[in-house]
């Protein structure tokens, strides 16, 4: 395994539509349980999201639904199937000084999973694999067990309790440039000051 290190990571990964970047600017990321109170847009199944209501965290006591969750690469099969909404959809960019604010946790895989582990932060990114984490793509011809662990692996997540504060959010991934220009309408002066990049690939090519 190439175990990952702190200098692995220079930034962690929020996939949102970005009608919600107005709440996510002024509050931060809220965790699911907290932001139910904002009503914030969705892109996630009703099932998966169902099924992470039911877990607890592993040493915490606490339900995953009360993590804002970060992805450590964000084209990962959740994007993959999102990649038709593309054009509503933003990749926001998280320092990754995260990784020590308290009670932190690091999920090697995706959290939602019966085989996934979860560590404490920072010491957690040991056990974690980077080459499959970072990978460009997670299927293996002929393989089903083999996608299925990668699968997983490329969706390992940082568990941040309540919320990720404003001041973590580094700026903002985009598809295209016509999302910049629907995102500044969409948040008028309130959007200055925050870094976008466009990166198509992020999106699968989109």
């Amino acid at each position: 395994m190439n175990c990952m290190d702190r200098s692995d990571v220079p930034e962690l990964h929020y996939i949102t539509p970005i009608d919600n970047l107005g709440s996510i600017l002024e509050r931060g990321i809220l965790s699911y349980n907290l932001a139910k109170a904002v009503h914030p847009v969705s892109v996630a199944a009703r099932e998966i999201q169902a099924r992470r209501e039911r877990i607890i965290v592993p040493g915490t006591g606490a339900k995953l639904h009360e993590y804002a969750n970060l992805y450590f690469n964000a084209r990962n099969p959740m994007m993959y199937k999102r990649k038709g909404q593309h054009n509503n959809l933003c990749v926001i960019r998280i320092n990754p000084g995260v990784l020590d604010l308290d009670n932190v946790i690091i999920a090697d895989g995706n959290a939602a999973s019966d085989y996934t582990r979860f560590y404490p932060s920072p010491m957690g990114l040991s056990s974690l694999d980077r080459e499959l984490i970072f990978a460009e793509w997670w299927w293996v011809s002929g393989d089903e067990i083999e996608t299925f662990k990668r699968r997983t692996a490329i969706c390992a997540e940082v568990l941040v309790p309540n919320k990720v504060p404003r001041e973590m959010i580094l700026g903002l991934y985009i598809s295209t440039g016509d999302v910049l220009l629907n995102i500044v309408e969409l948040l008028g002066e309130s959007f200055g000051g925050i870094d976008v990049s466009v990166n198509p690939s992020l999106f699968f090519g989109a």
